[in-house]
């Protein structure tokens, strides 16, 4: 979860360049694809399996979340796009329960709809909501599905596989965005692609491994430690600091998930 946020922040300095964020989404899937694939042990016969429907539909489900979590970062501080995006574990967890009949209890059950009234008071619906966190919970939505079709997927395909299958589609899926003119590539521009690719792709293959054995409604609240991440990364970075609301929303959210966690590992 922290390489994620890492990739988003390198990516949200690529967007204030100038970057389109379409753009800096095909890069991150593109050049992580070329960068993993000798690591990934591609099979001939695993080739055929990227036109099975299950994996375009994961793999367009990570690149809405990733093209709206970009378009949201930027125009809105770090902190308070991750608090929006926090609508996902709630996503994950009651879509979860209906397509894979996993386990939900009343205690997470509430704990969830508290961090829910968490990401309300970052997102403020009704009261100055910005387009930009619409985005941000649109991404949340995305991400929460993407979540649970990463379980779904997990027993029947190879980590690597499914890790490289979503970079290679995504890509495929956002190759007629490579072309938009874009700023000069400076060498540090071209760093700051690397690090929003490995990042992302980074992430995402350790949350893949771990879905191999944990179940989507525990893995979910995990995903609130992006929280702290993007609080701290959001300050060192680009100087911004939650107000007291949104600040007031992300320690409820934080609360909320970490207990859900907790109360998980215990089968509560």
């Amino acid at each position: 979860m922290f390489l994620i946020v890492g990739g988003d922040a390198a990516a949200t300095v690529l967007t204030g360049a100038g970057f389109p964020q379409v753009f800096v989404a095909w890069t991150r899937f593109a050049l992580a694809a070329v960068l993993l694939a000798p690591f990934c042990a591609l099979q001939w016969a695993e080739m055929q399996l990227l036109l099975d429907w299950r994996l375009l539909l994961r793999a367009g489900l990570i690149v809405g979340g990733i093209v709206c979590i970009l378009t949201a970062l930027k125009t809105e501080p770090l902190a308070n796009v991750f608090g929006g995006f926090f609508v996902g574990p709630v996503v994950s967890y009651f879509l979860s329960a209906a397509v894979l009949g996993e386990r939900i209890t009343r205690l997470r059950t509430i704990l969830l709809l508290v961090s829910f009234a968490g990401v309300l008071l970052v997102v403020r619906p009704g009261f100055g909501m910005t387009t930009g966190m619409g985005f941000a919970v649109l991404a949340g939505c995305f991400y929460g599905a993407y979540l649970v079709a990463t379980r779904w997927l997990a027993p029947a395909f190879r980590p690597r596989f499914l890790l490289l299958s979503q970079l290679i589609i995504g890509a495929i899926i956002l190759a007629p965005f490579a072309f938009l003119p874009i700023p000069a590539l400076t060498p540090q521009a071209l760093g700051l692609i690397t690090l929003s690719a490995l990042g992302s792709a980074g992430g995402n293959f350790l949350l893949v491994m771990v879905n191999r054995t944990t179940p989507a409604a525990v893995i979910a609240p995990l995903i609130y430690s992006q929280l702290l991440a993007a609080m701290v990364i959001g300050w060192l970075v680009f100087g911004q600091w939650p107000d007291q609301l949104s600040l007031a929303g992300l320690v409820v959210i934080m609360i909320a998930g970490v207990s859900s966690v907790w109360f998980a590992g215990r089968g509560r």
